[in-house]
């Protein structure tokens, strides 16, 4: 397999991190056997950077493949940048160690280069619950509660245990009531970034303070779950711009969506199993940019589309899934 070389964006202690990854989210369609056989032939064509989460269920397979690839002698732990999540049951007080060094076991390694909270509150569900579940200890966000979380993966880079730490599914209201408060800034912000939600307040923000913005979904997730999908939902692969740009460069829609991604700053995480997609997902990043004009007319056809609700996070009382964005 040949392999590619992905260029890197700086964080802002000038470490740095690749400008594309892989998601290792099988949005239950696809077994941690399957996932962990797309990260080692990923990290094979050129993959360095591999977001994981605990709530996946699968790190203890993607560790077997990181072993592997390493004993194989295709890359060395230095070349890679492992990414993990604490989940919203593990916000508790020396929850956030205990769950840091559940993955740290499961991925066989000895530090994480990063490490996010997943969700800004303890609201946990089942995986693959039902899109009407609803957990009645779900409360709307804390900054107290937030930050007594921080303080706890602050404590993780202070021991080694994790390089840098990050935010995800935030808002700007949340960003400016929390950053004011941490001791050690998150390097990088995880967020739903794809031409039909861009999210331009946010990315800027982050930009601005020096954050790196991450894009999940950056295809428009058309695998996510059925509890993830509403009628109005928006198909990025179909929006009549992409279509058109993708025709024009003579690729699939999905490159557009990739090409797009990376020329404007973001770090997007596709996930595919399939070789064919991801090695090419990977390629078409180093060729055939798009033209300013086309990401002009990208950033004119964004939707405000969100695709990842969040409605089961919601707390009695709440009228919908629009309040866990209000804040």
């Amino acid at each position: 397999m040949e392999e590619y070389k992905v260029p890197r964006r700086r964080l802002y202690d000038k470490d740095t991190i690749p400008a594309i990854g892989m998601g290792t989210f099988g949005s239950d369609k696809y077994g941690p056997g399957q996932v962990a056989q797309a990260v080692y032939g990923g990290i094979r064509a050129g993959y360095r950077l591999i977001d994981c989460a605990a709530v996946y269920q699968n790190e203890d397979k993607i560790g077997e493949a990181l072993e592997r690839v390493i004993a194989e002698g295709s890359v060395e732990r230095e070349d890679l940048f492992i990414a993990s999540k604490v989940w919203n049951d593990m916000h508790g007080e020396g929850k956030v160690a205990e769950s840091c060094e559940k993955s740290l076991r499961d991925l066989h390694l000895s530090y994480l280069d990063l490490y996010f909270i997943h969700w800004p509150f303890p609201n946990y569900h089942a995986p693959g619950c039902d899109g009407d579940s609803r957990n009645p200890d779900s409360r709307p966000f804390s900054v107290e509660e937030f930050m007594d979380t921080w303080r706890q993966c602050e404590r993780l880079v202070e021991e080694g245990k994790v390089r840098h730490i990050g935010m995800s599914n935030m808002t700007v209201k949340k960003m400016e009531a929390v950053l004011p408060h941490c001791r050690i800034r998150p390097a990088a912000l995880e967020m739903e970034l794809h031409p039909g939600f861009q999210q331009p307040e946010l990315f800027t923000y982050a930009q601005e303070h020096d954050i790196v913005p991450i894009g999940y979904c950056p295809l428009g997730s058309p695998s996510r779950p059925e509890r993830d999908r509403t009628t109005e939902d928006v198909a990025d692969m179909e929006m009549p711009e992409i279509v058109e740009i993708a025709r024009r460069h003579g690729i699939h829609p999905a490159l557009v969506c990739l090409k797009w991604a990376v020329a404007r700053g973001q770090v997007p995480i596709p996930f595919s199993v399939n070789p064919e997609q991801y090695v090419e997902n990977l390629r078409c990043i180093a060729q055939d940019p798009l033209t300013e004009e086309e990401m002009e007319q990208i950033r004119r056809a964004d939707r405000g589309c969100r695709l990842i609700k969040g409605q089961v996070f919601l707390w009695p009382g709440a009228k919908g899934w629009e309040e866990l964005w209000d804040m």
